[in-house]
């Protein structure tokens, strides 16, 4: 079938942000705050996207994985003062391992970001308007047009009608990367081998927890030094006697219990969909419904089971599945895990992060877990599509190995590949050159200014 239609209504702007999620609140804030007229389109409702709709947390560490010092900072640590400010984050420099914070895990999770998600939503919102870019909720990409191996506008629908959105410089952050599809840009779908990608995940914050007795039978744990070690940490123990008894099927062997600023509040991340293709409308809608019915069976574990859970309370279940792996985008770079273990130097290094390659076992039960070398640098390259040249893509999507991919896929450096994304569209209209050609010293050197810590 062929559809044709007169499309009358048009919106310009000269950098344009798609997406509202971590990465689109970095790029929205850094691209206004550097000087571009910036309109940043949400399909939803709320900014943040899986920090508060997917109700993901806390923020993974921030630190190096010594851990001595904290790596990523600019818009991100100023998103973590002004949201413990309110009363909704602790600061991760405040955060140690092995507690309540971080579900009792030694490495990769100390100096995590405890937050609240309805909290962390106003912030975001409040900082992307300060900056001066505009926001649009209920924007849904549907198709992006190209000439000459540029975006000439992405078509949207809105409450209005079939909209086109026209900029000087796109910015990918659908995490899926939509834009870069749509536009015809390469990419691999999971694991370039056999292309399977990580499990979903269904997040759901309970309350009316004991809080100690639940707190005192893991701090005996703690004690004892049978907490933290492979295949031991949060009530794993009482999940193989629950498997036993048929009270358990879920794809996972322990349950991550991440307690909150707000008192009386944990967030949980234990439901696992595995060989889900987010990318597939089908696959999606099947798996939020087993997901909300996995929250139900830990719930009922949690009550049966573990000490000071006999009258927990669901107090919400996530609006939106949590996705950790789509489309990797063909750039100009590929991060390997390699680059990131081996530590390797990059001139063009916009961004240093530290989070453990912690790939989510399909099968199992368990997660493939690798260490990093104290920390690694992302190259701006990553962020730049090898042939739509006003495009740039930030967040989990950028180019990569899916094994890469496990570790720069959370929060911290989605936003900080954000910031790095929207500060070199702000250069390029500067400039008057395309935005992955941008000089990447002149780059480096704006970023560092603005707080952005880039080790060498």
């Amino acid at each position: 079938m062929q559809y044709t239609k007169q499309i009358d209504r048009t919106i310009k702007t000269e950098v344009l942000v798609i997406g509202g999620g971590a990465a689109g609140f970095g790029a929205a804030v850094a691209s206004a705050r550097n000087g571009a007229d910036t309109l940043l389109i949400e399909r939803e409702q709320m900014l943040g996207g899986m920090a508060t709709m997917g109700l993901v947390g806390p923020f993974m560490t921030c630190y190096n994985d010594e851990p001595t010092e904290q790596i990523v900072k600019g818009i991100f640590d100023e998103l973590c003062v002004r949201a413990e400010k309110r009363g909704g984050a602790i600061h991760p420099s405040k955060v140690g391992g092995m507690t309540t914070y971080s579900s009792y895990y030694v490495r990769s999770h100390c100096h995590v970001t405890p937050f609240s998600s309805e909290i962390l939503a106003i912030v975001m919102e409040e900082m992307v308007q300060e900056a001066g870019a505009r926001i649009l909720y209920n924007v849904q990409v549907c198709d992006v047009i190209t000439k000459d191996g540029k975006i000439t506008g992405v078509l949207a629908a809105m409450k209005e009608g079939l909209t086109l959105i026209q900029a000087d410089t796109y910015i990918d952050c659908t995490g899926d990367a939509d834009v870069a599809y749509y536009a015809g840009e390469g990419f691999v779908k999971g694991d370039e081998k056999d292309g399977v990608m990580q499990p979903v995940t269904l997040f759901f914050e309970v309350g009316n927890i004991d809080r100690d007795k639940f707190v005192g039978t893991l701090e005996e744990k703690k004690e004892n030094g049978e907490l933290g070690i492979p295949g031991e940490n949060c009530w794993s123990w009482y999940i193989k006697e629950a498997r036993k008894n048929g009270d358990w099927t879920i794809e996972r062997n322990e349950v991550g219990n991440y307690e909150q600023p707000t008192k009386g509040r944990w967030k949980i991340n234990t439901t696992r969909m595995a060989y889900v293709d987010a990318t597939n409308t089908e696959e999606l809608s099947k798996a939020v419904m087993e997901g909300r019915q996995q929250v139900q069976q830990v719930l009922s574990f949690l009550r049966k089971y573990v000490p000071g859970c006999e009258n927990i309370e669901l107090i919400q279940v996530a609006s939106s599945l949590g996705v950790r792996e789509t489309r990797h985008i063909q750039g100009r770079y590929k991060l390997t895990a390699q680059d990131i273990l081996d530590r390797k130097h990059f001139d063009d290094a916009i961004c240093t992060f530290a989070y453990a390659i912690d790939i989510h076992n399909s099968e199992g039960g368990g997660a493939t877990f690798k260490q990093v070398n104290n920390y690694y640098t992302i190259p701006f390259r990553c962020l730049v599509p090898e042939h739509i040249k006003n495009l740039l893509v930030a967040g989990r999507c950028i180019s990569g190995t899916s094994e890469a991919a496990a570790s720069y896929r959370v929060i911290p450096c989605c936003i900080a590949t954000g910031q790095a994304a929207g500060t070199a569209a702000a250069i390029a209209l500067k400039e008057k050159v395309d935005a992955g050609d941008v000089d990447a010293g002149k780059l480096r050197e704006v970023l560092v200014s603005q707080g952005a810590v880039i080790k060498d």
